[in-house]
């Protein structure tokens, strides 16, 4: 099936959403709507971050609706909803995990897909990942055409990313800049870890010291080798 139109980025992080948490916390799917608009906010695994309003998650609901892609139950007095992404592009599992994961993180190498939908699909290898890819991008017409393209390497990058096409066309080079922000984000979490890793060993040396302060040692002081020996091998001992 084609869509009759391109997704908003709002119904692209709704439809994510409810992809992301079929597979990761099936004891509360489908979800409701408080839950849609709390997992669409995550600020982690998301990319861009968003603030989306119930409102907003509500109207994205509604034409997701419309266009088939959401299904809304009526078991409890809260309205509670499912994706039906697969069944509207028939595609595998497999395959809407990746959509999924791009949907939700932008584009991604093979690589990073296999990383990150660790939680979703576990894939053999990345030449698995690669053959799902390579079968969206390959999409005939008449089921729609292609789902995922390839985008160029992005100067610098030693693999070339994937990006979804639900949203319609990409901008290769709007894309690859919300490439390099999210690798700039990773490389600042990882100072940011190391930061707090060195202000911790600071923290317990300055402990260290205080002890050995109070103990009237000097930090690292050692008991002569001779000392221990003569201990050791004194008549009262044996």
């Amino acid at each position: 099936m084609t869509l009759p139109r391109p997704l908003t980025p709002t119904e692209t992080r709704v439809l994510g959403t409810l992809l992301e948490k079929a597979r990761t916390v099936p004891d509360t799917y489908p979800l409701s709507l408080n839950l849609v608009v709390t997992g669409c906010n995550q600020k982690t695994s998301r990319e861009p971050v968003m603030n989306v309003s119930e409102a907003e998650a509500q109207e994205a609901l509604d034409d997701l609706k419309a266009l088939s892609l959401v299904i809304e139950s009526h078991g409890s007095r809260v309205a509670k909803y499912e994706h039906n992404l697969q069944r509207v592009l028939q595609i595998p599992d497999q395959s809407a995990v990746l959509l999924g994961l791009l949907m939700l993180r932008g584009p991604q190498t093979a690589a990073e897909l296999r990383t990150n939908a660790e939680r979703w699909h576990r894939f053999a290898d990345i030449s698995s990942v690669e053959g799902f890819l390579n079968e969206l991008a390959e999409r005939a017409d008449d089921k729609g055409g292609p789902l995922v393209v390839l985008l160029p390497r992005a100067a610098g990058a030693r693999e070339a990313r994937w990006a979804h096409l639900l949203a319609g066309e990409v901008d290769a080079s709007a894309m690859q800049s919300v490439a390099g922000r999210a690798d700039g984000s990773r490389a600042e979490g990882q100072f940011d870890r190391i930061s707090a890793l060195e202000a911790e060993v600071a923290a317990l040396r300055a402990t260290v010291e205080r002890l050995c302060d109070a103990l009237g040692v000097s930090p690292g002081e050692r008991e002569p080798t001779e000392a221990r020996a003569t201990t050791t091998d004194s008549p009262e001992t044996h």
